[in-house]
């Protein structure tokens, strides 16, 4: 549940509904680690379109109370640059995760949103056609406050690596370890 709301969902993404929010939410100052900045519409437009088609990799709407509030990105790290970086094992889910950039926050707001897509995260199938065993993610190393999030949820950094576009912390939460997590 986030900050008094009573319903807490994901959905897939819809470009025709969600594009205008979408746009607005990753090129947003305070979105600087999504790499959008200065992208047009058309831009995102086609960069989402390309995970909505993808088999190894899914957008998801999150919505508080009906209300659009987070994006969350599921992906297959043995489809993706992770799996020159360390030995992706049956059960590893790839996430991402943007609340709604606002001007008014909500004291807890995100880190609620973060158990909830955690939770999402635990309840899909991972790499190999197995039930999710541990999340994946790979922020930018500048990125202190997702740092502090993920120590939080129980993530572990394995090691930092190049990546094209950044330095990332390659962490890892197996479920044992986000069920004994604060955020759980």
């Amino acid at each position: 549940m986030i900050a008094g709301a009573t319903t807490t969902s994901l959905r897939p993404l819809d470009l025709e509904t969600d594009l205008a929010a979408l746009h607005a939410w990753v090129t947003h100052p305070r979105s600087v680690f999504w790499m959008m900045q200065g992208a047009s519409v058309d831009d995102v437009r086609d960069e989402y379109a390309g995970i909505v088609a993808s088999e190894h990799h899914d957008a998801w709407w999150g919505l508080v109370d009906g209300t659009p509030a987070f994006l969350a990105e599921t992906y297959d790290p043995a489809h993706s640059p992770l799996a020159a970086h360390y030995p992706v094992q049956p059960g590893d889910l790839g996430m991402h995760v943007l609340v709604a950039p606002t001007d008014t926050p909500v004291h807890g707001f995100t880190s609620r949103v973060f158990h909830a897509v955690m939770q999402h995260c635990f309840a899909l199938t991972g790499h190999g056609g197995v039930p999710t065993r541990r999340v994946v993610v790979e922020p930018d190393v500048g990125n202190q406050a997702i740092a502090e999030l993920n120590a939080r949820a129980g993530f572990l950094v394995e090691r930092e690596i190049d990546l094209p576009e950044k330095r990332a912390a390659l962490s890892l939460c197996p479920r044992a370890r986000f069920e004994q997590s604060p955020l759980h």
